[in-house]
């Protein structure tokens, strides 16, 4: 059992006007004091959310403030908001990692935060990092403690609490829902520890292209972001000669952080022609069937910082676009993999991406669909918009029963022939306004290639042009 309270430095002068231990991690360091300094979770942390008020105390003296189950990517602040919970409202503090911790150290915490409660009037704040790690039956002996608010537990897990956490255990919770940190407040993590007297206190010049990959290497995490800057950091005091004396700010460039965290910068511009040029060559590699190619250019992508959720889009597109009938059951993969990747994100999405890449690359490819709805769409801006044909009209409106209009549902209309009648399901009419009906017996809008499934669905193609135009 640990017990912490980070910010109860402060106060202690043998730790510098600066009220941070230097020789701590720099994410630590510039964890952040009050609600006023955490970075994104706009929504979980707005005014009168539950996370706010039981950060800020402001809960009713007659039920008393709820335990959370705090859910969230690494580095989004979930430890800080338990830290938060703790010291805002002047509660006591004990940590403790699922990962080491069992039923007997539970047991101490709740007994302890009983006495603190009975002796002094203390409300005791436990906070239990990766709770996903504990078994049911370690879960089970939080609730007594909950249940009777002798604890107020926050519990912090990356995994989805649905399946993770008992039952009884969220019916007795708040559940609060974190979001990874955009690039824009990464950046903003970034310029704070450059400056703050708790972090680099100005000491160091970051140079833009520096800055640039440090936030799309953190991905949406702020203490990847922080750790980061720390190591390249040190690799730019390196750099100072020695005995040439320290320069008022050290320069930091982006060499600096390639060498720290072993990861050269891709050269990508998410706005700009490489974003455009990537896109495009991943999509083309994937038509092409060069199947380590669109590996490379998804990898680019990914490394440099890419949403996963464009990148998917992409792939759902060229499923259709490019393999088509070739190989229907590439669409289904790709729908598959947005919303997968939607709920999972990194770094696990790069997965679920490669094998709807792998899919879509190797598939046989059509373009016969793509280019069948092009060309409809093209006769009817042409202006080849005839009216429908009579016994094809609707009869689902007023006026429809004053002339003689067709139904739908295999109703007997006089020019209508229900194609369920007929043998083989195929009714010889009309379908088309007369001007294309004439015009594509001699071409056709969908043209099924000979490659893959749709081979398959040559022979059947040409019957029913032979059975509905009366030409093949």
């Amino acid at each position: 059992m640990v017990s912490i309270d980070l910010f109860a430095s402060s106060d202690d002068p043998s730790e510098g006007s600066t009220g941070a231990d230097l020789n701590a991690p720099l994410a630590v360091r510039m964890r952040p004091r009050t609600l006023d300094d955490v970075r994104g979770q706009r929504e979980v942390l707005g005014p009168g959310s539950p996370l706010r008020r039981l950060v800020e105390g402001s809960v009713s003296a007659v039920t008393g403030p709820m335990s959370a189950i705090i859910w969230g990517p690494p580095g989004t602040g979930k430890t800080t908001l338990a830290h938060l919970v703790a010291t805002a409202a002047d509660r006591d503090f004990v940590q403790l990692s699922a990962v080491t911790a069992g039923v007997k150290d539970v047991r101490a915490v709740l007994e302890g935060a009983a006495r603190a409660r009975s002796l002094y009037g203390r409300q005791t704040v436990l906070f239990l990092d990766e709770i996903h790690r504990f078994s049911k039956a370690q879960q089970d002996a939080l609730l007594p403690g909950v249940e009777n608010r002798e604890v107020v537990l926050v519990a912090a897990t990356t995994e989805n609490p649905s399946f993770s956490v008992i039952a009884p255990l969220l019916s007795r919770s708040i559940l609060v829902t974190l979001e990874s940190l955009t690039r824009e407040e990464v950046g903003e993590v970034i310029d704070a520890a450059l400056q703050d007297e708790r972090g680099l206190a100005g000491g160091y010049e970051l140079e833009a292209g520096a800055r640039d990959h440090l936030v799309a290497i953190a991905g949406g995490d702020a203490r990847r972001a922080l750790t980061s800057l720390e190591a390249a950091a040190g690799v730019a005091d390196g750099d100072v000669a020695f005995g040439a004396g320290v320069p008022e700010a050290v320069p930091l460039t982006l060499a600096h952080v390639e060498q720290a965290v072993a990861r050269a910068a891709v050269r990508y511009d998410r706005t700009g022609d490489q974003h455009y040029d990537v896109a495009s060559a991943f999509i083309k590699s994937m038509r092409g069937s060069d199947v380590d190619a669109a590996l490379h250019y998804l990898a680019r992508q990914l490394e440099a910082g890419e949403d996963p959720r464009f990148i998917a889009r992409r792939v759902v597109i060229s499923a259709s676009e490019d393999v088509g009938l070739g190989d229907p059951t590439a669409l289904q993969t790709a729908v598959a993999a947005m919303h997968a990747v939607a709920q999972i994100g990194m770094p696990e999405a790069r997965i679920i991406l490669a094998q709807a890449v792998v899919h879509n690359a190797l598939a046989p490819k059509s373009n016969a669909a793509y280019t069948g709805i092009n060309e409809a769409i093209a006769d009817v801006r042409k202006g080849k918009v005839q009216a429908v044909p009579p016994h094809l009209r609707g009869s689902g409106y007023t006026q429809a029963a004053n002339r003689a209009a067709g139904a739908s549902g295999g109703a007997k209309v006089e020019g209508y022939v229900y194609a369920h009648d007929q043998p083989e399901g195929v009714a010889e009419q009309q379908y088309l306004p007369d001007d294309l009906h004439a015009e594509l017996a001699e071409r056709s809008y969908y043209r099924p290639t000979d490659r893959g499934f749709e081979a398959r669905l040559q022979e059947r193609w040409t019957w029913l042009r032979k059975r509905l135009r009366g030409q093949g």
